[in-house]
């Protein structure tokens, strides 16, 4: 069943959000993109790292909610309607403990557990993650792909390992981040979704997101000829975005991005945080349990993207 045959509520024509990556995170760059967004009525879902690092960042850090004034903006902004998702405990790998000391504080914080996740790029507690993500003979194209650098490595999942989170994934987490697509309507790329992978048990169920890592990727997936196309299909957007990444800089929002969202703004979408929107596509037809076929052609579709621009 593929919802763009499902109305959007209060007749809205297709729907859109985004995840932001929390990578690089500070106050200072992602405030104007935030701004820009509530000012045009888009909220989205922002992630965060509510543990201080205890070493330095391995590959990329960022601002942490252990930051007084970060903590404090990133409140005013889920005042605000903005989700705030998880991303892990921290920016470095956290055992079990650490993770269950993550969630409990991030409780804490906002008043209640993290419903959206992804996956940060190298936490060693990433769930279903690295090969894991793929099976059968595309798991072997993917080590192939990224030349087995990460083959073991990620052990959420591995009931017993001192990274296992996978029972806590499952009981306090809703939504869990896998595939990512160029294209714009990213329900056309998986129509399945939010989707339950008996085979990967420890999450209640999976989305896929589109291609927005950096804003000049961003902007290239919410161009004119594609939105315009995704208003037309009544699809679904989910951009995976990395909104340190480039969105503002030398003082001012990237020129492109700015008319892009004022462009989108101004049609008749839906523009509301992750865990909403996914919460919707649920009470409409529930949580998908996707066929092995299904799911390969999904990693097919993935590693051919991957092999094409390196996307995570």
């Amino acid at each position: 069943m593929m919802l763009r045959n499902v109305p959007w509520p209060d007749g809205k024509t297709f729907a859109f959000s985004v995840f932001d990556d929390t990578d690089l995170a500070t106050v200072n760059c992602l405030q104007p993109v935030y701004d820009h967004l509530l000012a045009h009525g888009i909220r989205v879902t922002k992630s965060v790292w509510p543990l201080a690092g205890s070493i330095a960042p391995a590959v990329v850090g960022g601002m942490t909610c252990d930051d007084a004034k970060y903590l404090a903006w990133i409140r005013s902004l889920q005042a605000n309607g903005i989700e705030i998702g998880w991303h892990n405990a921290t920016y470095h790998s956290s055992p079990r403990e650490a993770t269950r000391e993550g969630l409990e504080r991030f409780r804490e914080l906002f008043g209640q557990y993290p419903r959206t996740m992804a996956n940060h790029t190298t936490c060693q507690e990433g769930i279903y993650w690295g090969e894991n993500r793929v099976s059968g003979s595309r798991r072997t194209i993917y080590n192939i792909l990224t030349r087995g650098r990460t083959r073991g490595w990620f052990r959420g999942h591995v009931e017993g390992d001192r990274f296992f989170w996978g029972d806590l994934c499952k009981s306090h987490l809703k939504y869990v981040r896998n595939f990512v697509f160029a294209d714009i309507n990213t329900l056309s790329c998986c129509p399945w979704m939010p989707y339950a992978d008996p085979n990967r048990p420890f999450v209640n169920a999976f989305y896929a997101s589109s291609e927005g890592s950096n804003v000049e990727s961003f902007a290239q997936t919410i161009d004119e000829a594609n939105q315009d196309r995704l208003e037309a299909e009544g699809g679904c957007c989910i951009m995976y975005a990395h909104f340190a990444y480039g969105f503002f800089r030398d003082g001012r929002l990237n020129e492109r991005y700015k008319f892009l969202i004022e462009r989108l703004a101004k049609k008749n979408g839906w523009f509301v945080p992750l865990g909403e929107l996914l919460d919707y596509v649920v009470r409409v037809r529930g949580v998908q349990v996707i066929k092995a076929t299904e799911r390969a052609e999904l990693e097919r579709r993935w590693l051919w993207h991957k092999m094409l621009i390196g996307a995570n």
